[in-house]
């Protein structure tokens, strides 16, 4: 009786301490995250596929393109995302949004921090002031990574505090339609309505997934420019072969190429990313950027085939 009463508590120690890894394993992830949160001065959102991202958005520059002011949620919304590794390591991607004279400096302080340079490239045409896009990524010590982003941040004029947002201006566009033209919806963002459009299928960085949220799904930003008509930007994330059937689509409907180019090295399978512009009637638009997707081999909208 002894013997099976010490075997029952035995049963019961194991399964409270198995019990229990999920939520040490939950607390450790936290903790991680935690000081990364501390080393970048600022609060990450948790994304699907074990991601946490940080906006870095560059609220201090004043951009226009034509007669469109750009916001800064339609083109210059800096971000860093952090995935956890099976092995304990991270791995780290971002795109920081620059201008000319800080290029230099925050490249020197990335590359004496241990963070790689993956591109370097314009995504707007006719911007005054000129922006740059620096594609960043990193993998080890997910505190260290960001400690070494934090400081080449200091290295621009990138706004640092964790001021209060402000008020979105208004969206002014009729969101719903825009959603049933273009086939996916979207979420509205400090006055620009953004869709997302994840890729079918795994892309791989090496060894590891990437997922949507770190940069690999296509994005389309629609902007107000009064009168129906929206500023519309973003990236197609396209294989090879679907380049020039999506720069046709693009081209017939007068939205215009601004930038054709890689973002990562060493993915799979390799990507393009093709950045345009167009300043039309929204709706139009929107349709225009559905046929464009469905030359590519995108996720459909709630799971349909």
């Amino acid at each position: 009786m002894t013997r099976l009463w010490s075997h029952a508590i035995g049963a019961l120690l194991i399964v409270a301490v198995l019990a229990a890894r999920p939520r040490a394993a939950l607390a450790q992830g936290a903790a991680s995250w935690s000081a990364v949160e501390q080393a970048l001065g600022r609060t990450g959102s948790a994304q699907p596929g074990g991601v946490m991202k940080f906006s870095f958005p560059r609220r201090d520059l004043h951009v226009r393109v034509g007669n469109v002011d750009v916001r800064t949620a339609l083109a210059l919304g800096g971000w860093v995302a952090f995935k956890q590794l099976a092995d304990g390591k991270a791995m780290a991607m971002g795109d920081l949004v620059l201008t000319e004279d800080e290029v230099e400096p925050v490249i020197s302080a990335l590359q004496q921090g241990g963070v790689e340079q993956t591109a370097l490239h314009n995504h707007l045409l006719g911007a005054v002031p000129n922006v740059m896009y620096l594609h960043i990524a990193g993998r080890g010590n997910a505190v260290t990574i960001a400690r070494a982003i934090r400081h080449a941040l200091e290295a621009s004029k990138t706004p640092l505090d964790t001021a209060a947002a402000v008020a979105p201006p208004a969206l002014d566009l009729d969101t719903a339609a825009i959603a049933k033209a273009l086939g996916y919806p979207g979420k509205a963002s400090g006055g620009v309505y953004q869709v997302g459009v994840p890729r079918a299928g795994k892309i791989t960085e090496g060894t590891e997934e990437v997922p949507a949220s770190m940069g690999t799904a296509t994005s389309i930003n629609f902007q107000s420019t009064g009168a129906g008509k929206a500023a519309i930007t973003g990236d197609f994330v396209l294989t090879g072969n679907e380049v020039n059937p999506v720069i046709r689509v693009l081209r017939d409907n007068g939205i215009e190429i601004t930038a054709l180019h890689s973002h990562m090295i060493g993915d799979t399978p390799h990507l393009y990313f093709m950045h345009y512009w167009a300043n039309d009637d929204a709706i139009k638009l929107a349709r225009a950027m559905g046929a464009a997707l469905a030359k590519t081999q995108s996720a459909r909208p709630n799971g349909k085939a």
